[in-house]
């Protein structure tokens, strides 16, 4: 997919230019990650390669016995299909990443600005800020002016002044010293630095988050296969981050923009209605150069502050939290994953439970069976073996009273009967 971007116009040069940015960085996004994602791709074959691999090693956990559980099981689909998802459908892509990095920043921007009052949040924000560099390219030709000759005359005063007209005084004669060094090689150069300023400050603001942004969505399917390993997953990690710290620049861009629009348009409209009524404005080269390197500043910094924003995204503990989550939800629907889920860890918990009841209720039986002596039980006229074991087992008898000590001492029958005989 060619796209033919247009050309950098010389009397639009800023809106032009801007505009070709980002025709290029969309058309990057776009065409790139298309080819990317094609059959016979590089991608594609790497995809193909790291699948097999993964399942490969998925069956030999099989074999050597390592079954996994339900939450795993699922948690793993859940990868695949999000890797697939990401490396291989353009309108899903398109929908969780592209859009998202190239067009929600101007509908953020425009809700924040349209907010705040800034200047171009609706909309034509490049149209503006190319009316502030018409007039900057006006007040390079016109100049600043120069204050015409009867300033200099100065004709001396006998009435006495207030301290209010002397500071006056003092600050004509300050003007007219400065007249008289006035260079205006030196106001044109100043100019021209500051014109050199305000276009390096926007334009490279806008191209480098642009095109980043660009770059990186045309490499999304390669950073989306390295989702499936552990030992990878920290480079998905960074893809996601480099593509959200060109998002939030994209947006701190547009605000700081529009704040500076908000600042010089009526300042620069002032200065120009002064200059065509041919009236001097010899501070505004130097004020325009302040300005200038002030917000060129101030994007720099913007665009280091949402970089270490964007640091603080992290993909590991949530990505497993919301898997186990998801299957939990499915184990509780699906018989055969309940089954599954059943000789896992909350299986095992309460297997354990069991059987411990189990082994004291045995013990329980022992004892109780052993305290009741069988011919007495199995003596009594209309007494059932079974309904004794059953109401023995029922009663709970103490731990370690199940054999009690006999009052008198035993006496064999044999040892009767030869006591009888004597």
């Amino acid at each position: 997919m060619q796209v033919a971007c247009p050309a950098i116009n010389d009397s639009q040069f800023l809106s032009s230019v801007l505009g070709h940015i980002d025709c290029q960085a969309q058309t990057l996004g776009a065409a790139g990650y298309q080819a990317m994602s094609a059959g016979g791709s590089a991608s594609s074959l790497i995809l193909g390669g790291v699948l097999t691999v993964f399942i490969a090693l998925f069956g030999y956990r099989l074999i050597l016995g390592d079954t996994p559980d339900a939450r795993t099981a699922i948690l793993t689909v859940i990868k695949l299909g999000v890797v697939l998802l990401l490396a291989t459908s353009w309108p899903a892509f398109r929908t969780l990443a592209y859009d998202v990095a190239l067009k929600g920043p101007a509908e953020l921007a425009g809700a924040v600005g349209g907010a705040s009052g800034l200047p171009g949040a609706g909309g034509g924000l490049v149209a503006r800020l190319q009316g502030v560099d018409d007039e900057i390219a006006e007040l390079n030709v016109i100049g600043t002016g120069r204050p015409p000759n009867t300033d200099l005359v100065a004709g001396p005063t006998t009435q006495p002044q207030t301290p209010e007209q002397q500071a006056q005084e003092r600050r004509r004669l300050q003007g007219l010293a400065s007249h008289a060094r006035w260079d205006p090689a030196r106001d044109l150069s100043l100019l021209g630095s500051a014109r050199t300023l305000f276009l390096a400050g926007t334009i490279a603001a806008f191209a480098s988050v642009r095109l980043i942004a660009g770059l990186l969505l045309a490499l999304g399917p390669l950073f989306a296969i390295f989702l499936l390993f552990e030992g990878t997953r920290g480079l998905f990690e960074g893809w996601v981050r480099g593509l959200a710290g060109a998002a939030l620049g994209a947006l701190g861009t547009a605000i700081v923009l529009g704040v500076e629009l908000a600042l010089l348009e009526p300042w620069m409209a002032a200065v120009m209605e002064l200059r065509h009524q041919e009236i001097a404005t010899p501070a505004v080269p130097v004020e325009l150069l302040a300005l200038s390197l002030i917000f060129a500043v101030t994007l720099l910094a913007v665009l280091v502050a949402v970089a270490r924003v964007a640091q603080g995204f992290r993909i590991p503990s949530g990505w497993k939290q919301a898997g186990e989550r998801v299957a939990t939800g499915f184990a509780d629907r699906v018989p055969v994953l309940a089954g599954a889920r059943n000789e896992g860890i909350i299986t095992d918990q309460r297997s354990r439970a069991i059987a411990i009841a189990d082994a004291v209720t045995a013990t329980q039986r022992r004892e109780s069976h052993a305290s009741q002596p069988p011919a007495a039980s199995l003596g009594r006229p209309g007494v059932n073996p079974t309904n004794t074991r059953e109401i023995a087992v029922a009663a709970a008898v103490p731990l370690g009273q199940s054999f009690r000590r006999r009052t008198r001492g035993r006496v064999s029958a044999g040892a009767t009967r030869r006591d009888s005989n004597r």
